[in-house]
């Protein structure tokens, strides 16, 4: 029995309550967390505490908060024992205090309130300064998941950029695109078997190849029509700018 506590009340600290209660080899002891209201929530499910020196002894000291609180949260800490790790996908593992065995525990997925995910198909990035932390990290990591990965902070960085321009861009380009059909009076819910088949395809080809589109077949007309519809200005630069990689991409003269 691997014993948790959980440090955070937002997205990724609830997805990890819910999954973590489903296996019996984990059990989460204690939630600690600032905002009251939020840490109610918790409360229905495990003992909670608003206290920071009230968190209770643990194998594994999850730090579920934003990157901007990592830091200031850790070093108000005193842990006599157990690891402490954070799930940011950006901050360093050095970033913790040297006083304690700390780690990564980072899974790569968008959460969202109200959506459920199956974590047995998230990847799951750990990190750790020894073996031996390094194992029960593992150990944890492979009864949620089907996919861990060891990770160094370098590489981590890298891969949370990569996840920001394949997740968080793309989904406000959904956002414009949402929004420019509500302005014409064109359904969104058209697009979806488009969106979906874009995500699906790139399981089975590389981004290059799966790439279509005016920008891809260098049609100017249609590039120049499409200019002219979008009044925003922010939107035609956005435009412009993505058409121009994508023709720079596959060799067209700009």
């Amino acid at each position: 029995m691997i014993n948790v506590v959980i440090l955070g009340t937002g997205n990724v600290a609830k997805h990890l309550l819910d999954v973590f209660m489903t296996h019996d080899g984990i059990k989460v002891v204690q939630v600690y967390g600032r905002n009251q209201k939020a840490l109610s929530v918790f409360g229905k499910f495990v003992p909670i505490t608003s206290d920071i020196s009230k968190i209770i002894p643990a194998d594994i000291y999850i730090m579920a908060v934003s990157d901007d609180a990592i830091v200031e949260i850790a070093s108000r800490l005193d842990l006599k024992e157990g690891l402490l790790v954070h799930t940011s996908g950006s901050i360093p593992m050095k970033s913790l205090p040297k006083k304690n065995r700390r780690g990564i525990f980072y899974p790569l997925q968008t959460f969202t309130v109200g959506r459920t995910v199956d974590f047995k198909e998230i990847p799951i990035c750990i990190e750790a300064e020894d073996d031996t932390d390094y194992d029960i990290l593992k150990q944890l990591a492979s009864i949620i998941s089907n996919k861990v990965v060891g990770m160094d902070s370098k590489q981590r960085k890298s891969l949370h950029l990569a996840a920001v321009m394949a997740n968080n861009f793309t989904n406000h380009m959904y956002f414009l695109s949402n929004e420019f059909c509500e302005q014409k009076g064109v359904p969104f819910d058209l697009l979806h078997p488009l969106i979906k088949e874009t995500a699906h395809k790139i399981q089975d080809l590389a981004p290059y190849d799966a790439q279509t589109g005016p920008a891809r077949r260098n049609d100017k007309g249609t590039l120049k029509k499409h200019l002219a519809q979008l009044k925003n200005k922010n939107h035609k630069e956005l435009y412009r700018l993505l058409s121009k990689s994508i023709r720079k991409t596959y060799g067209k003269k700009l």
